[in-house]
Protein backbone atom coordinates (compact mmCIF):
# COMPACT_ATOMS: atom_id res chain seq x y z
CA UNK A 1 0.00 0.00 0.00
CA UNK A 2 1.66 3.09 -1.19
CA UNK A 3 0.24 7.04 -1.47
CA UNK A 4 1.77 9.87 -2.77
CA UNK A 5 3.14 10.72 0.25
CA UNK A 6 6.20 8.98 -1.08
CA UNK A 7 7.50 11.66 -3.59
CA UNK A 8 8.55 15.37 -2.64
CA UNK A 9 10.44 16.30 0.03
CA UNK A 10 13.94 16.50 1.53
CA UNK A 11 14.51 14.85 5.17
CA UNK A 12 17.99 14.09 6.57
CA UNK A 13 17.63 11.66 9.46
CA UNK A 14 19.36 8.43 8.73
CA UNK A 15 16.97 5.51 6.78
CA UNK A 16 18.08 2.18 8.88
CA UNK A 17 17.09 -1.12 8.46
CA UNK A 18 13.72 -2.50 10.95
CA UNK A 19 13.78 -5.91 12.81
CA UNK A 20 10.85 -8.08 13.45
CA UNK A 21 11.52 -6.59 16.82
CA UNK A 22 10.37 -3.27 15.21
CA UNK A 23 6.90 -4.12 14.59
CA UNK A 24 5.16 -3.03 17.58
CA UNK A 25 7.02 0.57 17.30
CA UNK A 26 6.33 1.22 13.74
CA UNK A 27 2.59 -0.23 13.91
CA UNK A 28 1.40 3.17 15.22
CA UNK A 29 1.89 4.58 11.25
CA UNK A 30 -0.54 2.46 9.98
CA UNK A 31 -2.91 3.14 12.64
CA UNK A 32 -2.68 6.87 12.54
CA UNK A 33 -3.14 6.41 8.72
CA UNK A 34 -6.58 4.54 9.22
CA UNK A 35 -5.07 1.57 7.59
CA UNK A 36 -5.76 -2.09 8.90
CA UNK A 37 -2.63 -3.84 9.39
CA UNK A 38 -1.65 -5.34 12.90
CA UNK A 39 1.04 -5.74 14.51
CA UNK A 40 1.28 -9.39 13.69
CA UNK A 41 1.05 -8.30 9.73
CA UNK A 42 3.88 -5.98 10.23
CA UNK A 43 6.03 -8.63 11.74
CA UNK A 44 5.09 -11.41 9.14
CA UNK A 45 6.20 -8.40 6.68
CA UNK A 46 9.66 -7.50 8.49
CA UNK A 47 10.95 -10.69 8.92
CA UNK A 48 9.90 -11.72 5.41
CA UNK A 49 11.29 -8.45 3.32
CA UNK A 50 13.79 -6.01 3.38
CA UNK A 51 11.63 -3.24 5.69
CA UNK A 52 13.65 0.28 6.06
CA UNK A 53 12.41 3.19 8.78
CA UNK A 54 13.44 6.67 9.72
CA UNK A 55 13.58 7.14 13.74
CA UNK A 56 13.12 10.50 15.08
CA UNK A 57 16.01 11.75 17.24
CA UNK A 58 13.80 11.90 20.47
CA UNK A 59 13.15 8.22 19.54
CA UNK A 60 10.24 6.84 17.98
CA UNK A 61 9.63 5.94 14.22
CA UNK A 62 8.53 8.87 12.10
CA UNK A 63 8.73 7.02 8.91
CA UNK A 64 8.58 3.47 7.00
CA UNK A 65 9.13 0.98 3.68
CA UNK A 66 8.65 -2.55 3.24
CA UNK A 67 9.66 -4.44 0.36
CA UNK A 68 8.06 -8.27 0.19
CA UNK A 69 10.08 -10.66 -2.09
CA UNK A 70 7.04 -12.80 -3.62
CA UNK A 71 9.30 -15.07 -5.73
CA UNK A 72 12.49 -15.08 -7.51
CA UNK A 73 11.03 -12.08 -9.94
CA UNK A 74 8.43 -10.07 -8.41
CA UNK A 75 9.38 -7.88 -4.92
CA UNK A 76 5.97 -5.50 -3.43
CA UNK A 77 6.46 -2.41 -2.07
CA UNK A 78 4.21 -1.40 0.64
CA UNK A 79 3.88 0.54 4.24
CA UNK A 80 5.56 3.93 2.52
CA UNK A 81 4.49 5.72 5.73
CA UNK A 82 5.29 8.77 7.17
CA UNK A 83 4.15 10.80 10.32
CA UNK A 84 2.19 13.55 9.79
CA UNK A 85 4.68 16.05 11.94
CA UNK A 86 7.14 15.00 9.57
CA UNK A 87 5.87 14.77 6.06
CA UNK A 88 7.04 17.26 3.05
CA UNK A 89 10.58 16.39 4.40
CA UNK A 90 11.96 13.40 1.71
CA UNK A 91 11.83 10.53 4.08
CA UNK A 92 9.24 8.86 1.78
CA UNK A 93 10.97 9.60 -1.37
CA UNK A 94 14.11 8.44 0.29
CA UNK A 95 12.46 5.56 1.78
CA UNK A 96 10.80 4.22 -1.85
CA UNK A 97 14.00 4.51 -3.48
CA UNK A 98 15.92 2.68 -0.72
CA UNK A 99 13.48 -0.21 -1.29
CA UNK A 100 13.89 0.33 -5.44
CA UNK A 101 17.61 0.00 -5.41
CA UNK A 102 17.22 -3.10 -2.80
CA UNK A 103 15.05 -5.16 -5.12
CA UNK A 104 16.57 -4.08 -8.47
CA UNK A 105 19.86 -5.06 -6.70
CA UNK A 106 18.29 -8.74 -6.00
CA UNK A 107 17.44 -8.80 -10.09
CA UNK A 108 13.40 -8.65 -9.10
CA UNK A 109 10.75 -6.19 -10.81
CA UNK A 110 8.93 -3.84 -7.91
CA UNK A 111 5.10 -3.90 -7.80
CA UNK A 112 3.04 -1.93 -5.76
CA UNK A 113 -0.43 -0.84 -5.72
CA UNK A 114 -1.08 2.79 -5.65
CA UNK A 115 -3.57 5.01 -4.30
CA UNK A 116 -5.42 7.09 -6.91
CA UNK A 117 -2.96 10.05 -5.03
CA UNK A 118 -0.15 7.66 -5.45
CA UNK A 119 -0.19 6.76 -9.12
CA UNK A 120 0.61 9.90 -10.43
CA UNK A 121 3.84 9.88 -8.50
CA UNK A 122 4.69 6.39 -9.82
CA UNK A 123 3.85 6.62 -13.03
CA UNK A 124 7.64 9.23 -13.84
CA UNK A 125 9.39 6.65 -11.58
CA UNK A 126 8.71 3.84 -14.17
CA UNK A 127 5.70 1.94 -13.10
CA UNK A 128 3.18 1.25 -15.06
CA UNK A 129 -0.98 0.08 -14.92
CA UNK A 130 -1.39 -3.48 -14.71
CA UNK A 131 -5.18 -3.46 -13.25
CA UNK A 132 -7.14 -1.34 -11.39
CA UNK A 133 -8.73 -2.13 -7.61
CA UNK A 134 -11.35 -1.00 -5.63
CA UNK A 135 -11.81 -1.72 -2.15
CA UNK A 136 -15.29 -2.77 -0.60
CA UNK A 137 -16.09 -2.40 2.69
CA UNK A 138 -18.33 -4.91 3.84
CA UNK A 139 -19.92 -3.26 7.46
CA UNK A 140 -22.11 -5.89 8.20
CA UNK A 141 -22.63 -9.71 8.20
CA UNK A 142 -23.04 -11.60 4.98
CA UNK A 143 -25.39 -14.27 5.32
CA UNK A 144 -26.50 -15.13 1.49
CA UNK A 145 -23.80 -18.16 0.47
CA UNK A 146 -23.53 -18.30 -3.74
CA UNK A 147 -23.75 -21.97 -4.60
CA UNK A 148 -20.25 -23.38 -6.26
CA UNK A 149 -20.57 -24.19 -9.89
CA UNK A 150 -21.79 -27.66 -10.41
CA UNK A 151 -19.20 -30.31 -10.02
CA UNK A 152 -17.37 -28.27 -7.92
CA UNK A 153 -17.22 -28.54 -4.04
CA UNK A 154 -16.57 -26.09 -1.63
CA UNK A 155 -14.84 -26.97 2.20
CA UNK A 156 -13.18 -25.70 4.83
CA UNK A 157 -9.24 -25.52 4.26
CA UNK A 158 -7.23 -27.47 6.42
CA UNK A 159 -3.41 -27.38 7.14
CA UNK A 160 -2.92 -30.22 5.35
CA UNK A 161 -4.13 -28.37 2.05
CA UNK A 162 -1.38 -25.86 2.44
CA UNK A 163 0.95 -27.32 -0.31
CA UNK A 164 -1.38 -27.82 -2.99
CA UNK A 165 -2.82 -23.99 -2.66
CA UNK A 166 1.15 -23.08 -2.46
CA UNK A 167 1.26 -24.88 -5.79
CA UNK A 168 -2.35 -23.62 -7.18
CA UNK A 169 -1.60 -19.67 -6.52
CA UNK A 170 1.78 -19.59 -7.73
CA UNK A 171 0.47 -20.67 -10.94
CA UNK A 172 -2.57 -18.51 -11.06
CA UNK A 173 -0.60 -14.96 -9.34
CA UNK A 174 2.88 -15.32 -10.47
CA UNK A 175 3.98 -15.26 -6.69
CA UNK A 176 5.71 -17.59 -4.42
CA UNK A 177 4.56 -16.73 -1.49
CA UNK A 178 4.19 -20.09 0.97
CA UNK A 179 4.99 -18.04 4.19
CA UNK A 180 2.24 -15.39 3.88
CA UNK A 181 -0.52 -17.48 2.94
CA UNK A 182 0.82 -20.26 5.54
CA UNK A 183 0.45 -17.15 8.01
CA UNK A 184 -2.92 -16.40 6.99
CA UNK A 185 -4.30 -20.12 7.15
CA UNK A 186 -3.12 -20.28 10.79
CA UNK A 187 -4.34 -16.93 11.58
CA UNK A 188 -8.20 -16.84 9.92
CA UNK A 189 -9.12 -20.39 9.63
CA UNK A 190 -12.74 -19.26 9.35
CA UNK A 191 -12.70 -17.92 6.17
CA UNK A 192 -10.22 -20.19 4.62
CA UNK A 193 -11.63 -22.75 1.89
CA UNK A 194 -10.43 -24.84 -0.62
CA UNK A 195 -12.74 -25.55 -4.15
CA UNK A 196 -12.43 -28.69 -5.36
CA UNK A 197 -13.17 -30.53 -8.93
CA UNK A 198 -14.87 -34.20 -8.53
CA UNK A 199 -11.53 -35.56 -9.35
CA UNK A 200 -9.74 -33.94 -5.97
CA UNK A 201 -7.72 -31.22 -8.03
CA UNK A 202 -8.44 -27.69 -6.90
CA UNK A 203 -9.95 -25.13 -8.32
CA UNK A 204 -9.53 -22.06 -6.02
CA UNK A 205 -9.40 -20.96 -2.71
CA UNK A 206 -9.96 -18.29 0.12
CA UNK A 207 -7.72 -16.91 3.01
CA UNK A 208 -8.11 -13.76 5.01
CA UNK A 209 -6.79 -12.58 8.46
CA UNK A 210 -7.76 -10.44 11.10
CA UNK A 211 -7.57 -6.74 10.93
CA UNK A 212 -7.04 -3.65 12.93
CA UNK A 213 -10.54 -1.91 11.76
CA UNK A 214 -12.47 -5.05 10.21
CA UNK A 215 -11.47 -8.72 8.76
CA UNK A 216 -9.70 -8.98 5.40
CA UNK A 217 -10.38 -11.33 2.85
CA UNK A 218 -8.48 -12.48 0.28
CA UNK A 219 -6.21 -13.58 -1.26
CA UNK A 220 -9.31 -15.61 -3.29
CA UNK A 221 -7.72 -17.17 -6.37
CA UNK A 222 -10.26 -18.69 -8.74
CA UNK A 223 -11.12 -20.32 -12.55
CA UNK A 224 -13.40 -17.92 -12.70
CA UNK A 225 -15.82 -16.06 -11.43
CA UNK A 226 -18.51 -18.66 -10.38
CA UNK A 227 -16.34 -20.60 -8.35
CA UNK A 228 -14.65 -16.71 -7.39
CA UNK A 229 -17.78 -15.64 -5.64
CA UNK A 230 -19.04 -18.71 -4.34
CA UNK A 231 -15.77 -18.18 -2.65
CA UNK A 232 -15.89 -14.71 -1.22
CA UNK A 233 -19.03 -15.02 -0.16
CA UNK A 234 -18.60 -18.80 1.80
CA UNK A 235 -15.56 -16.04 3.62
CA UNK A 236 -17.95 -13.54 4.36
CA UNK A 237 -20.56 -16.02 5.68
CA UNK A 238 -17.79 -16.86 8.47
CA UNK A 239 -17.61 -12.96 9.43
CA UNK A 240 -19.04 -11.55 12.46
CA UNK A 241 -18.91 -7.92 11.74
CA UNK A 242 -17.03 -5.61 9.34
CA UNK A 243 -15.06 -6.96 6.51
CA UNK A 244 -13.03 -5.74 3.50
CA UNK A 245 -12.29 -7.74 0.32
CA UNK A 246 -10.53 -6.06 -2.48
CA UNK A 247 -11.39 -6.92 -6.30
CA UNK A 248 -10.00 -6.56 -9.40
CA UNK A 249 -12.57 -4.23 -11.46
CA UNK A 250 -12.65 -6.54 -13.85
CA UNK A 251 -14.61 -9.24 -12.29
CA UNK A 252 -18.05 -7.38 -12.19
CA UNK A 253 -20.49 -10.57 -11.23
CA UNK A 254 -18.72 -10.08 -7.60
CA UNK A 255 -18.90 -6.51 -7.79
CA UNK A 256 -22.92 -6.66 -8.12
CA UNK A 257 -23.03 -9.29 -5.91
CA UNK A 258 -21.17 -6.97 -3.09
CA UNK A 259 -23.27 -3.89 -3.85
CA UNK A 260 -26.39 -6.12 -3.30
CA UNK A 261 -24.93 -7.42 0.07
CA UNK A 262 -24.84 -3.22 1.22
CA UNK A 263 -21.06 -3.15 0.45
CA UNK A 264 -19.16 -0.07 -0.91
CA UNK A 265 -16.14 0.81 -2.58
CA UNK A 266 -14.77 3.71 -0.92
CA UNK A 267 -11.14 3.62 -2.17
CA UNK A 268 -9.70 2.60 -5.30
CA UNK A 269 -5.91 1.13 -6.37
CA UNK A 270 -3.65 0.75 -9.34
CA UNK A 271 -1.85 -2.49 -9.38
CA UNK A 272 1.60 -1.41 -11.18
CA UNK A 273 4.70 -2.88 -12.36
CA UNK A 274 7.98 -1.38 -12.44
CA UNK A 275 9.16 -3.85 -15.48
CA UNK A 276 8.30 -6.91 -16.79
CA UNK A 277 6.34 -9.78 -14.84
CA UNK A 278 4.16 -11.24 -17.17
CA UNK A 279 2.75 -13.83 -14.55
CA UNK A 280 1.73 -11.47 -12.62
CA UNK A 281 -0.29 -8.99 -15.02
CA UNK A 282 -3.11 -11.50 -15.82
CA UNK A 283 -5.29 -11.05 -12.87
CA UNK A 284 -8.26 -13.06 -14.48
CA UNK A 285 -8.07 -15.06 -11.37
CA UNK A 286 -7.45 -13.36 -8.73
CA UNK A 287 -10.80 -12.88 -7.28
CA UNK A 288 -9.19 -10.53 -4.47
CA UNK A 289 -5.72 -9.65 -3.81
CA UNK A 290 -4.60 -10.32 0.06
CA UNK A 291 -4.16 -6.78 0.06
CA UNK A 292 -1.93 -3.90 -1.03
CA UNK A 293 1.09 -5.06 1.28
CA UNK A 294 0.90 -8.52 0.89
CA UNK A 295 -0.05 -8.71 -3.33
Amino acid sequence: MVTSDAADDRGSLPIVPLGPQDADGVWPLSVEAGWNQTAADWRLMISSGSAFGVKHAAGGWIASALALPLGSEVSWISMVLVTKSERRKGYGSRLLQRCIVAIEAAGRVAGLDATEFGRPVYLPLGFRDVYALSRWSVPNAVETRIAAPPGIAIMRAQYQDLTRIVDYDCRCSGFERRTVLDNLLARAPFVAHVAERADGSIAGYSLGRDGHRATNVGPVVAEDQAIGLALVSRALAGIHGPAIVDVPDQHGNIRQWLQSQGASAPRSFMRMLRGPAPAVENGNRIMAIAGPELA
